[in-house]
């Protein structure tokens, strides 16, 4: 069985409270990382051993006193995931233009700026580094919904390919476009528990995502197992989604 041994590793977790990048954190820290994660509101309960600073990552200076916390605390950074992000539903036709402006800063924007100054520290250092960006399979197929979202992570595979050739060979820059992942707030994007139940059943692995299972694959790109993986869209989504055409063919 392969192990992952992140000991030595300092880790920034953008939203890494909660949802998605909670999972993330717990397995970083589950490694041996240590971990600092930032989020507009000190959280209810952090994982065991992860510190935290309240910032919005929209915010320049609030990012940058992420990385000098980190730098502070922990001496270096070696590991950064872009996680903070989302959208909620509205219609691309009556979506306000600042409604959407404020969802590319949060989801494109941000995550830019933010790799941008860790790079410069780790640039710095002798190992280097790695990011991690959290994009979704919205950046690789129609949106409904949430189109500036969807947008907004298609540019984030885009940053990620283009930055990984920039900054190597000190910094490896990966992306991953995640499928559908039950959180604690499943239920707004897929229904009840019978509901959830017929949407996992649509997905070929026959289940929807863990947090754990995108924190799994974090770990192991940030690993030394992945020191030849840069500038790599890893695909998150249990086997894809079935073809709606199918539906019909099928009748």
């Amino acid at each position: 069985m392969i192990s992952i041994d992140l000991a030595g590793c300092v880790a920034i977790v953008t939203g890494g409270a909660k949802g998605v990048g909670r999972g993330i954190t717990e397995r970083l820290l589950a490694a041996g990382a240590a971990v600092v994660v930032c989020g507009r509101t000190e959280p209810e309960t952090l994982p065991s051993g992860a510190q935290f600073v309240a910032a919005d990552v929209r915010e320049l200076d609030q990012i940058d006193r992420v990385i000098a916390f980190a730098r502070e605390r922990c001496g270096r950074l070696d590991l950064l995931v872009n996680n903070a992000g989302g959208s909620p539903a509205a219609p691309a036709a009556t979506a306000s233009p600042r409604f959407s402006e404020k969802i590319l800063a949060l989801n494109l924007v941000a995550p830019m700026h933010f790799a941008q100054k860790a790079n410069a520290v780790m640039q710095e250092q002798p190992e280097g580094g790695s990011i991690v960006n959290i994009a979704s399979v919205s950046a690789l197929r129609p949106s409904p919904g949430t189109a500036a979202y969807g947008a907004a992570k298609a540019g984030l595979l885009s940053l990620t390919q283009t930055l990984a050739m920039e900054w190597a060979p000190k910094v490896r820059v990966n992306a991953i476009a995640a499928g559908m992942i039950a959180t604690e707030l499943a239920h707004l994007h897929y229904g009840d528990a019978a509901a959830q139940a017929r949407v996992a059943a649509t997905v070929p692995a026959g289940r929807l995502g863990t947090p754990r299972d995108v924190g799994d694959l974090v770990a192991f790109l940030a690993s030394p197992l992945a020191s030849y993986v840069s500038g790599s869209i890893v695909l998150m989504h249990g086997g894809g989604e079935r073809p709606s055409f199918l539906g019909a063919v099928d009748g």
